[in-house]
């Protein structure tokens, strides 16, 4: 029924039709109209088809109506990602965006293209039906006016307060000013504030663990995998049985070892570098076999999937799988044998990729290498072991294969890293900044070399799989960061043509204002997702790529090797549902993570301002406006608002055609890409926001909490529009490696 339906709504001579017409139109018995209105109803929910006025029903496209997942930004403001993927992105203004909130499934009216003459076409639509709510629950702090009780949301996203009745059965009393989680009623209609119920009382503010349980609980992250689950997992066993060697390759004689940081638990992948002939080489890239023991519908596989990844908090890992398989019988642990799927690279002596082949193998890791001490051996002469010597050598190999990736079009995108470090009391002991040096390189060129073999592999079969994808960005925000660029004096071409890119982020490379505008490069691009569809990699340059590496951490990974090793054991309806999935559960990793830092920096800067001595950072000013001027702070890893208010050594005039700031006193100049030094000055944990001031200013006191404050219709910032200030954000990077060992996520 459900095909016989979509080709009829497909058919050039279809006139919208209700469901007692359908019934006709379809020559369904009229005992079948309850059939058809469940199949109607689940098509809808997934935005096959559209009901209109008169609850007529219609293709999507015949309404101009767009189905897909919205994602918000802090002003309001929402940007649609169509279900289909040849669509681009839609602009929804903060007016047009209904009820619909961060990450649901939303139906849209596509409006007239609207031509602008700097910056292209602008396509913009307005939300006309919530198809999928991606949360029920928000986390907030509960408040109380003289009629009611009311909730200001966590996420900043979430533009309205939610009234709430006073809780019942929650297991303790709530307190104006606690930590609760409120479940959501229907909310119809944006000009009302919308309902919940508290049905959990976290605790005060700052009270211990408070913190870290109010991120948990907002990104729905489970603490616990359900019985039937670890009951699988600890029947598999704690070692490699001998049955399971059947078949394999063995390759426990070779010098095979594992790269990752110092704290990583679950080493997933490895590698070996042997000498074929003076002018060939042959690398063999190890992953641990998580496909063997995570088999298709079983317990494992459900949660797993339903995961999506592993997430890696602050303070702690919420893993995909339990520790018995991601810390131990699947982690590729030195001095025990284990299960892989490999990929074999015949490598000319220039970084040439000759010859690729696949295998079910077993191993047993020579050693467990950390980056400090694999660059400890490349930087310490020569090497008189034969690891430390399959080591430089695997070097002296990855930075040819390095240069190769670049001279194909590869854009530079990397930014140091960084790593709170935290003391037995769960707060900042200091931050630690991760280059990414050599002993990065080597493992991550060899990473990318399997990622991109392998789904070239996937395509030449047509094996239904999952592809990470990086798409082109879109042309008018490039045009826009081209003026951008522009406006600073810096020559630049034609950004569509990737050399021209290339060529620019050498260029930042070597400027003062060099890094502040290479981090609005990065805010112009796409994010990178999965989908079914093989539509390569725009920062990487690459026409094929997937994730093949992490099958630990990443459930994509889990089903290439399937693909792989096992095709035909998912159809591309199923994959797609997935993609979908595992996309949505990453960025809700990534958010959660970015929390878990901020409220441990939010905590420490807090004592900072109530010591009365709080202490200077080095900052980079990333973007001036008449308001005050962004800086990006590496030593704390976020970035924060300048406000003029918060300088009074001057009186400060913005200069919009020079887009810089002058004293009219002093005639000081505040322009992008200076570097200051800047202490905290106001810490807002309510609206995630941080002020700094210049070292050595008047800095303003602890706020309070204002009554009534973060209602619609109050402006969220004193000195600037809220639409115009952005939430704090970590350093970016290219790829994020998790203090578990996680690997690049590109």
């Amino acid at each position: 029924m459900k095909d016989q339906i979509i080709s009829l709504l497909a058919h050039r001579d279809y006139v919208p039709a209700n469901v007692p017409e359908l019934l006709q139109l379809l020559q369904l018995a009229p005992n079948r109209q309850q059939e058809l209105q469940v199949v109607l109803k689940k098509l809808e929910h997934a935005g096959t088809v559209a009901r209109i006025k008169g609850n007529r029903y219609v293709s999507p496209r015949e309404a101009d109506l767009i189905p897909g997942r919205i994602r918000m930004n802090r002003s309001g403001r929402g940007f649609l990602q169509p279900d289909d993927p040849a669509l681009k992105e839609i602009a929804i203004a903060e007016s047009a965006t209904g009820t619909a909130l961060h990450e649901d499934r939303v139906l849209v009216r596509r409006e007239v293209r609207r031509k602008n003459f700097r910056t292209g076409d602008q396509e913009n639509g307005t939300v006309v039906r919530i198809l999928e709510r991606r949360r029920t629950q928000i986390v907030g702090t509960l408040q109380k006016s003289k009629q009611f009780l009311y909730v200001i949301p966590d996420d900043p996203r979430i533009p309205h307060d939610v009234y709430v009745t006073p809780p019942r059965d929650v297991g303790r009393p709530a307190r104006v000013g606690d930590k609760v989680v409120v479940e959501l009623r229907e909310w119809e209609s944006r000009h009302s504030n919308p309902e919940g119920e508290i049905v959990e009382v976290l605790g005060a503010p700052d009270a211990e663990g408070v913190d870290m349980l109010s991120v948990l609980r907002q990104y729905d992250l489970p603490l616990h995998f359900p019985r039937a689950v670890l009951a699988e997992a600890h029947a598999i066993g704690a070692v490699v049985a001998e049955k399971d060697l059947a078949g394999r390759l063995d390759c426990r004689a070779h010098n095979v070892v594992t790269i990752d940081p110092d704290d990583a638990k679950d080493f997933d992948d490895a590698i070996c570098l042997q000498r074929v002939s003076p002018e060939q080489w042959r690398l063999w890239v190890h992953i641990a076999d998580v496909s063997h023991y995570v088999q298709p519908g079983s317990a494992l596989d459900a949660e797993a999937q339903k995961r999506g990844n592993s997430t890696y908090l602050v303070d702690r890992v919420i893993p995909m799988l339990p520790e018995a398989l991601s810390n131990e019988l699947c982690s590729l642990k030195p001095d025990v044998d284990r299960l892989t799927r490999c990929v074999e690279f015949l490598i000319a002596q220039d970084g040439r990729v000759l010859h690729t082949k696949f295998h079910s193998a077993v191993i047993h890791s020579q050693r467990r290498f950390t980056y400090a001490q694999v660059l400890a051996v490349l930087q310490g002469g020569a090497a008189s072991d034969p690891i430390g010597q399959m080591l430089q050598q695997a070097h002296a190999l990855a930075q040819k294969i390095r240069r190769l990736r670049f001279k194909a079009g590869s854009l530079d995108l990397d930014f140091p890293e960084t790593k709170i470090r935290l003391d037995d009391q769960g707060k900042v002991l200091r931050i630690e900044k991760n280059e990414n040096d050599v002993s990065h390189q080597l493992i991550e060129e060899c990473m990318l070399l399997a990622n991109e073999a392998v789904a070239a592999r996937l395509m030449s079969l047509r094996t239904p799989a999952i592809y990470r994808v990086h798409e082109e960005p879109d042309a008018r925000r490039l045009q826009e960061y081209r003026q951008e660029v522009l406006a600073h004096h810096v020559p630049c071409g034609n950004l569509s043509q990737p050399a021209e890119v290339q060529k620019l982020l050498h260029k930042l490379g070597g400027l003062p204002i060099g890094s502040a505008l290479k981090i609005g490069f990065l805010k112009s691009l796409m994010r990178a997702c999965y989908s079914v569809e093989p539509l390569g990699h725009y920062g990487l340059a690459k026409k094929k790529y997937t994730h093949f590496t992490s099958p630990i951490r990443r459930y994509a990974d889990l089903v290439v090797h399937r693909a792989l090793f096992a095709p035909g054991s998912a159809q591309k309806d199923s994959l797609k549902e997935i993609a979908e999935h595992i996309s949505v559960t990453e960025r809700n990793s990534a958010d959660a993570e970015r929390d878990s830092k901020d409220v441990k920096l939010y905590a420490f800067l807090r004592g900072q301002l109530a010591s009365g001595t709080p202490q200077k950072y080095p900052a980079l000013v990333t973007d001036v406006r008449n308001f005050g001027f962004f800086v990006d702070v590496p030593g704390l890893a976020m970035s924060g608002l300048v406000p003029l208010s918060k300088i009074e050594d001057d009186f400060y005039v913005f200069d919009e055609a020079r887009r810089n700031l002058v004293g009219r006193r002093t005639r000081r100049i505040i322009k992008l890409g200076d570097q200051i030094t800047v202490q905290v000055a106001k810490v807002d944990a309510f609206k995630k926001q941080v002020d700094f001031c210049l070292a050595g200013e008047p800095r303003a006191l602890p706020p309070s909490r204002p009554n009534g404050a973060g209602k619609k219709g109050k402006n969220k910032f004193p000195d600037a529009p809220a639409a115009r200030r952005p939430k704090s954000f970590s350093t970016p990077s290219r790829f994020h490696r998790s203090p578990q060992g996680t690997k690049p996520t590109r």
